[in-house]
């Protein structure tokens, strides 16, 4: 047997990339890249690190920017919890000191410079787009759906959706998935469901607001009730999470859009929201230092092709693949872009053929350079270019090559469902494990939030992104800027499942037992520590042993309950 050594505490990482603005309006951008506002162009910087107490340290230095003599040296600290920048800038009979707050995180443009020669429209140089590395160290992400299929609200909950579309189920003849459309647990699908004759959604219908009643009959009340919607509440409540990224569904299926577009719709004018729900979302997102995504149903839109969609095949007459859908499809989307400069574009249900989707790729990379796009313009998912490639409500095996965020509700569906009770939702330990499990495979996961029309998330959800906060804030070191390690899955000599993940640098291996941990002692297999071990959320460093080809970890007398345990194992 080896004891193993006391394991040091690894250092914190930098600051993430951020804009400072001083009292007289003047900026400097601080990051993987370093800038002067308009004064110095973006350039890497000469050294970025972070201090043991979590101060990060900058030099930079420009040959020439406008309006000085001669070279511009920066020297900067940021101080406060990333919050405050103070330094000083000097050139050849120049100094002034800088003091300056935290006024915007960046939302990627100062991690990555645009490229030298432009992106071309076609697969080959959109391939070599590099996979930027904030979307690699974001681990977690928030998505939210919410329209006006929250006045109806009303889904079955009888249907797993994961078990019909994890394993290619929806295109098994001779049904196609026909039970599933029929009885789909999404409420922002109750537009579709509520055309399929004889489904439990068209009888609900028509017994509570009459055969007659149309879906956009609904929007009225929904603009009512979204008036005392707040994005600063939401924003703060998914900081507390431990979110890194929102991705906000500026327009479902139904066609209606979350903010004032100028794109004119083709067939029904002004199917939009007056109230700039996107503007204020990315906004207040923004401000808390998340990065802010967009998603867009470039397929579906059922106010201009309304289907309905009863097997998997009818999506392929349910597209619209008009020129004039392709215009304005492409419009909106470059609308988006422009206005909102979104960090993923995260399309669905693929997009017309006329679109020219690889020229709309090549240009947001040109304005965004830091983007990532989803593997959903394709109807197909995967056929056209992609950064990375979104499950849904699906759990893979083994490390993927492929990076990918598994999306997924809280319950069976994503829009806010009346008929969900507490039970139809995943628990908090599960949304934990659920995490661990994606993060140790090469993954993100994207969990979705539905709030009610008046913008209130649910209790229930409310409870679980607050667990996810807590056990977040005490075992981050092991989601967040990590990487797969040889393997993701181990377990205990007890038979409890271990995940695993590893520091960027590699020296740190971070064991997630996935349950309880046995009184005095646990046994992970297959795995050694010759630098030592930390139990995080534990102070002190724990005594170990290794016993053959594992690491016996001996416990203190009191360990703080987790869903997650996790040891740090120093190599």
């Amino acid at each position: 047997m080896l004891a193993m050594a006391t394991p040091a505490a690894a250092r914190p990482a930098p600051c993430r990339s951020a804009q400072f603005t001083s009292d007289d309006g003047s900026t400097l951008e601080i990051g993987s890249l370093v800038g002067l506002g308009d004064a110095c162009p973006l350039i890497e910087p000469r050294m970025r690190r972070a201090t043991k107490d979590g101060v990060t340290v900058v030099r930079a230095r420009w040959q020439t920017c406008p309006g000085f003599p001669g070279p511009v040296r920066l020297r900067a600290r940021v101080i406060d919890d990333c919050t405050r920048a103070v330094g000083r800038i000097t050139a050849k009979r120049y100094r002034r000191d800088v003091e300056a707050v935290r006024t915007d995180c960046g939302d990627g443009v100062f991690e990555t410079a645009p490229p030298a020669v432009p992106y071309a429209p076609t697969l080959a140089s959109l391939a070599t787009h590099p996979m930027p590395t904030w979307f690699e160290d974001a681990k977690f992400g928030i998505m939210i759906h919410w329209g006006i299929f929250t006045i109806p609200a009303w889904a079955e909950t009888t249907i797993d959706a994961g078990e019909w579309l994890c394993c290619g189920k929806l295109l098994e003849p001779p049904d196609f998935g026909r039970e599933f459309f029929t009885h789909i647990p999404y409420v922002e699908w109750y537009q579709n469901t509520i055309s399929i004759a004889g489904s439990p959604a068209q009888q609900h219908h028509a017994a509570t607001y009459g055969a007659d009643f149309p879906y956009e009959n609904f929007r009225p009340a929904f603009e009512t009730a979204a008036t005392a919607w707040s994005g600063e509440a939401w924003a703060d409540l998914f900081r507390d999470a431990g979110a890194r990224y929102v991705v906000l569904v500026t327009k479902h299926h139904d066609g209606f859009a979350l903010w004032p577009t100028d794109v004119p719709h083709p067939t029904r004018p002004g199917w939009n929201m007056s109230r700039d729900v996107v503007g204020e979302l990315s906004d207040a997102v923004r401000s808390r230092c998340m990065r802010m995504g967009l998603y867009y149903s470039g397929g579906f839109d059922w106010s201009i092709q309304p289907g309905p969609v009863q097997t998997a095949l009818d999506a392929l007459t349910v597209v619209p693949q008009t020129a004039q859908y392709a215009a304005y499809a492409d419009a909106q989307w470059r609308e988006l872009i422009t206005r909102y400069r979104p960090a993923a574009l995260w399309n669905d249900i693929g997009y017309p053929t006329a679109g020219n989707a690889l020229q709309l790729f090549a240009d947001y990379y040109a304005t965004v350079p830091d983007g990532v796009i989803n593997d959903r313009f394709s109807l197909l998912a995967g056929q056209t270019h992609h950064d990375y490639v979104t499950p849904e409500f699906t759990v893979l095996t083994d490390i993927s090559a492929t990076k990918f965020e598994t999306v997924r509700g809280m319950g069976r569906g994503f829009g806010y469902n009346q008929n969900e009770t507490d039970a139809d939702l995943e628990t908090a330990d599960g949304l934990v494990r659920l995490l661990v499990d994606v993060v140790s495979k090469n993954g993100n996961l994207l969990l979705n939030v539905g709030p009610m029309a008046d913008g209130t998330v649910p209790a229930g959800q409310v409870a679980r992104l607050q667990a996810m906060g807590a056990w977040l804030g005490v075992n981050g070191e092991a989601i967040f800027g990590t990487r797969p390690w040889t393997r993701a899955v181990g377990e205990t000599a007890d038979g409890t499942p271990v995940r695993f993940t590893a520091s960027r640098d590699g020296t740190q291996v971070y064991a997630a037992v996935m349950g309880p941990l046995p009184a005095g002692g646990v046994t992970l297999l297959g795995v050694d520590a010759p630098g030592g071990v930390r139990l995080l959320g534990v102070p002190d460093a724990l005594a170990a042993t290794s016993v053959a080809s594992d690491l016996h970890v001996q416990l203190p007398a009191s360990v703080p309950a987790q869903p997650v345990h996790v040891f740090a194992l120093a190599r």
